[in-house]
């Protein structure tokens, strides 16, 4: 059986929605959106069976369409592209995935982008006690050949409370912690895509157990879990 794939016909129109980001044009065309839509979202899904064969994965979210634009300069009231995401089920587990479909800007991302305030500290606060585990998962060749380095924003010297001076203050300072693996359009365009995209999934793994460990634990290693 295929699997459902992102054609050529979602990108133009996604270009056309671009050129033409106004509710006219939108109305005139919402019929050809709306079988777009439904074409990705069954993408969607199958990502997250695939996921499943190697993750828990609580619910699949597929953004919409329209911008909240009251608190932006920009008043363009549709996305030119197309995203969804994947939570990680319970307590348990940490983390999600992201799939962003965009001519010229296509990507997928992972990671935690908003970490609670706790959370936070408790990240920061095993790096200050050993990042050494962090390191290796890091440097690990197929991890990097894949995701590359780490990204987020980070504060510009030192959290409150952290020595600036310290010798893992460049993982210390991140306030995100993500990693994103961009495709170009011949690549999303291609039958192999949603395999790229699980295996690229599946090579996170590591990272993720490491993270969901340190969060269900206090820095003596017992569990925060009832």
């Amino acid at each position: 059986m295929l699997q459902p794939a992102i054609t050529k016909e979602t990108l133009q129109f996604l270009n056309l929605l671009k050129e033409n980001n106004n509710r006219e044009w939108f109305t005139e065309n919402k019929k050809e959106f709306k079988a777009h839509e439904k074409q990705v979202k069954e993408f969607f899904l199958s990502v997250q069976e695939l996921l499943q064969n190697h993750d828990d994965i609580e619910k699949m979210k597929m953004f919409r369409i329209y911008r909240d634009v009251r608190f932006s300069k920009d008043k363009t009231p549709y996305k030119a592209h197309f995203a969804g995401s994947f939570s990680r089920l319970g307590a348990h587990l940490r983390g999600g995935y992201y799939i962003q479909i965009k001519p010229g800007e296509s990507f997928i991302a992972t990671g935690f982008w908003a970490p609670n305030k706790e959370d936070l500290l408790r990240i920061r606060k095993e790096f200050e006690q050993d990042a050494s585990e962090m390191r290796d998962i890091l440097a690990h060749p197929n991890f990097k050949k894949i995701w590359g380095n780490l990204e987020g924003e980070s504060v510009k010297t030192a959290p409150k409370g952290f020595d600036k001076n310290h010798e893992n203050i460049d993982l210390i300072k991140y306030k995100q912690f993500v990693f994103t693996r961009k495709f170009s359009d011949k690549e999303v365009l291609s039958t192999n895509f949603i395999k790229q995209v699980d295996e690229s999934f599946k090579a996170i793994r590591p990272y993720f157990n490491y993270m969901s460990d340190v969060l269900t634990t206090n820095l003596n290693g017992e569990s925060l879990l009832n």
